[in-house]
C-alpha cells in the first residue's frame, strides 16, 4: 500500500481524465484475476471493491505472499523473518 500516489506520470496520464482518480489518496499493489489471466493492478482507494465471494484466490503469486485460506480470508506469511 502507498499511501498516496506513487507510480509514474506515463501510467497517471494514461487514464482518461474524466476517471482519473486523485493522486492523494491511498493505493494498493493488487494480485488481480478475471476469467482470462491474472495480472499485478494498482489501484486507488475509491476504485476498490469488496470481494465477497469467501471463495479462494486463484491467483499463482498467492502461496508466496499468504498462507491457508480460512474460509474468510488469507494470513499473511511473514516473509521478512528469514
Amino acid at each position: 500500500m502507498d499511501p498516496t500516489f506513487n507510480n509514474t506520470d506515463e501510467w497517471w496520464n494514461s487514464i482518461p481524465e474524466d476517471v482519473r482518480p486523485k493522486k492523494d489518496q491511498p493505493f494498493y499493489h493488487l494480485l488481480a484475476e478475471n476469467k482470462q489471466s491474472y495480472y499485478l493492478a494498482y489501484v486507488s482507494e475509491q476504485n476498490l471493491l469488496p470481494d465477497d465471494t469467501n471463495k479462494p484466490v486463484r491467483h499463482p503469486q498467492v502461496k508466496e505472499l499468504f498462507g491457508e485460506f480460512g474460509g474468510t480470508h488469507y494470513q499473511l506469511k511473514d516473509i521478512h523473518s528469514h
